[in-house]
């Protein structure tokens, strides 16, 4: 029910922000607006308002603003200059970019008001990074807390968080970038500059394969237990909560993320394999035995000892004044928007996979996850949507606010507008295009929720 819900609200929210974007800018440019929909179908709900009838449709997967127009229909003497197509170029311009810039001025806002609102997230301390990955190679360890990142120029930028550093390092790995950091330990000493190259790592999308080669390590966790189960193996060798591992198999052990990698690896044919641990309880230093059950992982088999393991990561509540969380919302809305037009470039020319088009059913499942964990988490997916559909919107494909103003762009230069058979032609290539992305995107969605992606 949550998932629903928050799917609907999100599509209400963000088709109406779009089409208000249209009707307002008509509305000022003296155009007559006959009908605002949000949705498609038969009405389920209208009202007249004036000279406009604002409707709610059955199928909720978009909205139109119907303007008068003498391309659809006659027009009445008196009204001729309130229709859209005789409006000058400039003015048919600013209705038809009204939507999208609507949906990317509303993830402006909803993005600074994540950072008024402030929100808690991990501290920029790194668990460990797996082995052979680009943060391994750049030296980075247990412990270390990133403090500012930089393209190598001296020029520093301050990161607020854990979340806030991955962010940084997707973008510049996409963008084939190296960064460099300024890094200390978790009491803020020893300050070093670490460079992490992000050119070889060669990331054409984000997928599970470019995540492992960069390497980016969860949260520091001490490598302390928590709850111990009662009847597994952890309590079976004598473990109990507050316990803090010093060695597994003579190896030291500095982070929970250690302790989760070995007891997974500890399986062999089927069975769990006995592992040496040492642990400190009570000032006292204990030695124990512990032998984890074999458990299906997906296509593996992996130890599990029915207990947790780690402290809960350092947390800090990052949050901003009125104009500066407002730069920082203005700061993420434009670069999520040029990373979004890369990935569909590289997806256009082949350089990433379809599998990043995500359709309908993905986004109600991110909308109804992210309702769950709060709702600076929801005003958070909210922007990323809004954006996208802004974003999506100005491409210059027929059939979409971006083709429009592709038309515009071509009566502007030629002096003449496109001519009606072209018109038809673009449309029904447009339609055709708009149908296929749509087909990948479900087949997309249906694929992840059958495990198949």
């Amino acid at each position: 029910m949550m998932t629903v819900l928050a799917f609907i609200v999100t599509l209400g929210l963000l088709i109406v922000v779009h089409e208000y974007g249209h009707y307002r800018v008509a509305v000022a440019c003296g155009v007559k607006v006959l009908r605002f929909s949000i949705g498609f179908g038969r009405t389920l709900w209208s009202r007249q308002r004036g000279e406009t009838e604002f409707v709610v449709a059955a199928l909720p997967l978009g909205g139109y603003v119907r303007m008068l127009d003498e391309r659809e229909g006659p027009v009445a003497p008196n009204e001729v200059h309130r229709a859209f197509n005789r409006q000058a170029l400039w003015k048919r311009t600013a209705i038809v970019a009204a939507g999208p810039l609507a949906n990317l001025l509303l993830a402006v806002l909803l993005y600074a008001s994540v950072h008024w609102i402030g929100i808690e997230e991990p501290k920029a301390i790194l668990g460990t990074p797996p082995a052979a990955s680009a943060f391994d190679r750049a030296g980075l360890r247990a412990g270390d807390w990133v403090r500012a990142y930089g393209p190598g120029d001296g020029q520093w930028q301050d990161l607020a968080s854990l979340n806030e550093l991955s962010w940084q390092v997707m973008r510049h790995a996409l963008n084939r970038q190296n960064l460099q950091f300024l890094v200390t330990d978790a009491e803020g000493r020893g300050q070093r500059t670490v460079a992490l190259e992000l050119e070889r790592v060669d990331a054409r999308e984000i997928d599970a394969e470019t995540i492992r080669r960069i390497g980016l390590p969860g949260p520091y966790r001490d490598p302390v237990m928590g709850e111990v189960k009662a009847g597994g193996p952890a309590a079976a060798a004598g473990l109990r909560a507050g316990d803090r591992i010093v060695r597994i198999d003579e190896q030291r052990i500095s982070e929970a993320q250690q302790v989760f990698e070995r007891i997974r690896n500890a399986v062999r044919e089927g069975q769990g394999v006995p592992m040496a641990w040492q642990v400190q309880r009570d000032n006292q230093t204990i030695d124990l035995a512990v032998t984890p059950r074999a458990a299906s992982d997906g296509p593996r088999t992996v130890g599990r000892i029915d207990a947790f393991v780690g402290s809960p990561p350092q947390r800090v509540v990052v949050r901003f004044g009125p104009v500066d969380g407002l730069v920082k919302g203005a700061q993420r809305t434009w670069d999520m928007a040029v990373l979004s037009v890369k990935m569909l470039g590289r997806i256009l020319i082949g350089e990433a996979s379809v599998r990043n088009l995500n359709g309908p059913l993905t986004i109600a499942d991110a909308a109804g996850q992210s309702a769950q964990q709060g709702i600076v988490t929801f005003i958070g997916f909210l922007a990323v949507v809004s954006l996208s559909i802004g974003v999506l919107n100005l491409l210059p494909l027929p059939m979409l606010d971006g083709g429009h103003l592709m038309y515009y762009l071509f009566e502007a230069v030629t002096g003449r507008p496109v001519s009606d058979l072209w018109l038809a032609r673009l449309q029904r290539g447009g339609v055709a295009i708009l149908l296929l992305v749509m087909s990948v995107a479900l087949y997309n969605d249906v694929a992840r929720l059958l495990g198949l992606h």
